[in-house]
């Protein structure tokens, strides 16, 4: 088995992905542009056997690693861009940069993406079939996976076509250090924006018998809101509607003729994504005719559901039982009970081929992992002797994938 020793091999540059994980890590970039990220990636990887593609779009980049021998295709996936956020950490690589920070950990998944490209590509005499690396950027928010798609640098066509499976990791900074999990199925939520528009007829704020006034009408569908998670999806399958914005009136003794809403909602399925929206609308529109008024309801649509493949999470977990090292055993790998209702653009690439993502636990050993800080906090640390557990499991899926394909 190609799986043997990969861990030790990931070991063995420990420092290379360490020290490319740093370099990131001070300089970050945001969005769909972040060339000195890819550059720095490239440099890196500049002595391997890679064949490089690059489009139009933006600034990510796919490093091919071909076998001697053809046979299966897959695709490994890390993200490149930060978070508009201010760095809190006091580690003596913070951010160089003010108002930017690597908080949700792509400067780790980069790294270990590398170190995975480094490993297979010292084992290039052994492959049967082809790797593709997949340096996104825009993950947060910005659609990265799917311009990359779109641009045809993952294939598409009868001369290169798309991957037969697809892998991506995640960290956790308050999950239980080197432990790595997932689930079949659904595992993160899709992630549309509401924005609801109250219209109603102004006037003074001491006689609101002669307007028709919009704020109460907009806290009504508020609260109405959660009633319609609660009363007309089912417990089992979760929906999400937070309201999160409030905007109206321009004084304190004037009735505004509008009053508008903004919030976010989360679903696990397509069919419940499609049918929250018809809801909202139905909603909105009969409670401010109840009052007298109107209302509408706008949708910006984000990242789809990440669905699992079932078989490439089972592959997961044998590979992730197979590394050796600490945790071990049953404590290796956790089957998650629950999804986790934030979004993630990894769900453009299982939308066009098989695959599955992964967290892997980074808490300091031995720290209550539980009250560590999460992602996206401004003090957000990673343990980054964990690092080369996840370059190895990233290896490890594809080689797997390549010997056995599903079996």
């Amino acid at each position: 088995m190609l799986t043997e020793s990969l861990l030790a091999d990931a070991r063995a540059i420990a420092d290379r992905i360490v020290t490319l994980r740093r370099a990131i890590h001070a300089e970050p970039e945001l969005g769909l542009d972040t060339p000195k990220t890819r550059d720095k990636v490239r440099a890196e990887l500049a002595d391997l056997p890679l064949e490089w593609r690059e489009g139009p779009s933006t600034t990510g980049t796919v490093a091919i690693l071909k076998g001697t021998r053809p046979g299966r295709s897959v695709l490994l996936r890390g993200d490149m861009d930060a978070l508009p956020m201010r760095e809190e950490t006091g580690l003596p690589f913070a951010s160089a940069i003010p108002g930017r920070m690597h908080a949700c950990g792509h400067d780790t998944h980069t790294a270990m993406l590398a170190g995975a490209a480094r490993i297979l590509s010292a084992r290039q005499g052994e492959l049967q079939g082809e790797v593709r690396f997949m340096f996104q950027p825009g993950e947060e928010g910005f659609h990265g996976a799917r311009f990359m798609l779109d641009d045809g640098l993952l294939g598409g066509t009868e001369a290169y076509p798309l991957p037969e499976a697809a892998f991506a990791l995640h960290i956790m900074p308050n999950a239980a250090h080197g432990v790595l999990g997932s689930r079949d199925g659904a595992l993160m939520a899709a992630a549309d924006m509401v924005e609801i528009t109250v219209t109603g007829r102004g006037g003074h704020a001491s006689m609101p018998h002669d307007t028709r006034d919009p704020v109460p009408v907009a806290c009504e569908i508020v609260g109405a809101l959660q009633t319609l998670v609660t009363r007309r999806f089912n417990a089992a399958e979760a929906v999400v509607i937070t309201i999160t914005q409030l905007d109206a009136g321009s004084a304190h003794n004037i009735i505004p003729n509008e009053a508008r809403l903004k919030g976010t909602i989360r679903t696990l399925s397509p069919e419940n994504r499609a049918r929250v929206r018809e809801e909202v609308s139905q909603l909105a529109q009969g409670i401010a005719a109840a009052h007298g008024m109107q209302a509408s309801a706008g949708f910006v649509q984000g990242f789809p559901p990440t669905i699992n493949d079932p078989r490439a999470v089972a592959l997961g977990e044998k590979v992730a039982r197979s590394l050796g090292g600490e945790p071990s055993g049953e404590r290796a790998f956790l089957r998650m009970e629950h999804p986790i209702m934030g979004a993630e653009d990894f769900s453009y690439i299982l939308q066009a081929m098989p695959g599955a993502m992964f967290f892997l636990g980074v808490a300091q050993e031995g720290d209550d992992w539980s009250q560590c800080c999460g992602l996206h906090s401004s003090r957000m640390m990673v343990d980054e002797a964990v690092l080369p557990r996840g370059a190895a499991f990233l290896a490890g899926c594809a080689t797997r994938f390549l010997e056995q394909g599903w079996d």
